[in-house]
């Protein structure tokens, strides 16, 4: 299937490694200029010559920490200067950390707040005017299975990321009318440096080996396994793309089968 991506212009946030990198990658094979974005110069510039060397597409390295809300109208300048307008925007960072609700103060919960939840509606708010002037504009947030079922020991990520899932709804339903295009998608359990710092947590919690905590894991998952972040960039590339013109408003988790509920 042509997804008719090739030229489109997207920016990723958090994409220096993990899932936002995988999706990066995979939008540029499918021959669209990427701005990727992470609070790391020197990881996100070797992830966008990677991304340069493996593809051939045109990659700018921006970074900056969206955590920050003057960060987000910066990047969206910046991605305008170097290509004259934007299509695609992808909202993703790292979680906040693991820990019981009253290991946890204010100035904990602000900043998952400003992290998860704040920088996507600043980075929002300051793409819309230029995804109006695209022919097939789309924004994907990337949030967590956590929306639907909460996991132990992720209190800050488990609430937070549950408001992004509101504010993508809620602008699927305001902004369907000027053609823009909001969805979400929930992972669960994928082979990524966050997973691995959470492997690491639960092992000295609850004194295991990393080993034993991935296949406690992976033992309530259907499909036996953590993703691959491939697997997830496969469903991200598709969402974002004209391919899925009357797909808005959707949360779709890439979890494996780990959700038990129907709904």
């Amino acid at each position: 299937m042509d997804l008719n991506l090739r030229d489109k212009i997207a920016l990723v946030t958090g994409a220096s490694r993990g899932l936002g990198f995988a999706t990066a990658l995979m939008l540029a094979e499918e021959g669209v200029r990427v701005a990727l974005n992470s609070r790391n110069p020197e990881m996100l510039e070797t992830a966008a010559q990677k991304i340069k060397s493996l593809t051939g597409s045109p990659v700018l390295a921006l970074p900056g920490d969206v955590a920050k809300p003057e960060t987000a109208s910066l990047l969206i300048e910046k991605v305008i200067l170097e290509w004259g307008r934007l299509d695609i925007l992808i909202t993703n960072a790292g979680g906040p950390p693991a820990g019981k609700f009253e290991t946890f103060n204010f100035e904990d919960w602000q900043n998952a707040v400003n992290l998860n939840f704040l920088s996507a509606v600043s980075l929002i708010r300051a793409a819309l005017p230029h995804l109006r002037r695209s022919p097939s504009p789309a924004v994907l947030t990337i949030t967590s299975i956590s929306v639907k079922q909460p996991i132990d020991g992720l209190v800050l990520s488990n609430s937070v990321r549950a408001a992004t899932i509101g504010l993508t709804k809620s602008l699927a339903l305001e902004l369907g009318k000027d053609g823009i295009r909001f969805n979400s998608i929930l992972p669960a359990w994928t082979a990524t440096e966050r997973v691995e710092q959470l492997l690491q947590h639960r092992a000295q919690t609850n004194n295991t080996t990393v080993e034993e905590e991935r296949q406690k894991i992976a033992s309530q998952i259907a499909l036996g396994r953590l993703a691959d972040p491939q697997e997830f960039a496969r469903v991200a590339v598709f969402l974002v793309s004209p391919a899925a013109s009357y797909i808005t408003g959707s949360m779709i988790a890439v979890d494996g089968g780990f959700y038990r509920g129907t709904i």
